[in-house]
């Protein structure tokens, strides 16, 4: 099995090829002019099993075109099987048409995958009314979790901590989190107006006296979610508040404002960012093991 990092998985495809104690290089990228992309490999591929590991952020687009011609090059150079390991998957949030002549961009982006990969394998996806990567893809795939990585975290660097879930959403993740730890957990209830437009309110009463309040997500984007959920937290006099987020895609300079906010900001390594604290290709490495 050969790792191979494309230009968005630098970060992280070393690392798991390390893990694995398998090999690993580079996908060669580089522009045209006229920004067209040029991808090349450095190696024979004939027979081997070949893993591109893309994380789909920031130009997006560019990554997309970018793992396809990687992935149609290797098929067309003899190579075995040809597998997409995405750290951060994107287009997963339109998974159905909810105004009329809208694309379904979760469809469309899943068959076109399928179309040149065998497999893929996805950190922690974030998915709405879907409930497992095989209704959305038609080749095999598998959905690798961050929780654990989390809790193990929060268990040697967090004291005295409650999970807070800042919306039904994070459901999945922070009482996961908190069931692993065998400590508490609460999930707020969020009213989406706009994506710079939220509203978030208390369901239950929560005592954090003496707490830290610890807020377990997802995906990070514009940051306003865990803003206002911040607001409430510290009416109730939480000693301290973490934000602990698997996808750090912090648009707009949303980081900056956390931090300016008082709330203490870690994410995985899915996107590389400046708190990227948590090294998920452990769980990456594991999975491929199985």
């Amino acid at each position: 099995m050969q790792i191979i990092s494309c230009s968005h998985g630098k970060h992280i495809g070393k690392l798991i090829a390390k893990n694995l104690r398998m090999k690993h290089s580079y996908l060669n990228v580089s522009k045209f002019p006229d920004d067209e992309l040029r991808v090349r490999f450095d190696l024979r591929l004939q027979n081997k099993d070949v893993v591109l590991v893309q994380s789909f952020y920031k130009n997006i687009s560019d990554c997309i075109i970018e793992a396809i011609l990687a992935a149609k090059t290797a098929h067309e150079l003899k190579a075995k099987r040809i597998i997409l390991v995405a750290p951060y998957f994107p287009y997963l949030r339109q998974d159905k048409r909810f105004l009329n002549g809208e694309a379904v961009s979760q469809e469309i982006i899943a068959d076109l995958i399928g179309k040149y990969f065998d497999e893929v394998f996805v950190i922690d996806p974030h998915m709405h009314r879907t409930k497992k990567l095989q209704q959305i893809f038609k080749i095999k795939s598998a959905k690798i979790t961050s929780n654990s990585l989390i809790a193990d975290y929060i268990k040697h660097n967090i004291k005295n901590p409650m999970i807070i879930g800042p919306d039904e959403e994070s459901y999945k993740w922070a009482k996961n989190v908190a069931d692993t730890l065998g400590i508490e957990s609460r999930i707020l209830k969020k009213k989406r107006y706009s994506s710079y437009h939220v509203e978030v309110r208390l369901n239950k009463k929560i005592d954090l006296h003496n707490k830290n309040a610890v807020i377990v997500d997802d995906i990070v984007s514009t940051g306003h979610t865990i803003l206002e959920t911040a607001k409430i937290l510290k009416k109730l006099k939480a000693k301290k508040i973490y934000c602990i987020c698997i996808h750090g895609i912090f648009a707009e300079g949303a980081l900056n404002k956390l931090e300016k906010a008082g709330i203490k900001v870690i994410s995985t390594n899915t996107i590389p960012n400046k708190v990227a604290k948590i090294d998920v290709s452990v769980a990456i490495a594991e999975d491929f093991k199985k």
